[in-house]
């Protein structure tokens, strides 16, 4: 029960991870990069994304 919440939650939070790299402003590569790093990470990339790296995309790919 609890792994079926942990799971759930995962795939809810990188939808709205894909969803929210999708509206930045930067070059299609960066977000194709950024999604699929973003989703073969799982939780570390999901943590790394919102804890430091949300910020700083648009900088990073101009």
């Amino acid at each position: 029960m609890l792994s079926t919440i942990v799971y759930i939650v995962g795939v809810v939070l990188a939808v709205l991870a894909v969803i929210d790299i999708l509206k930045k402003p930067i070059s299609v590569v960066g977000k194709v990069i950024t999604c699929v790093i973003v989703l073969l990470t799982s939780w570390i990339g999901l943590a790394v994304y919102y804890l430091y790296a949300k910020d700083k995309l648009t900088t990073w790919f101009k």
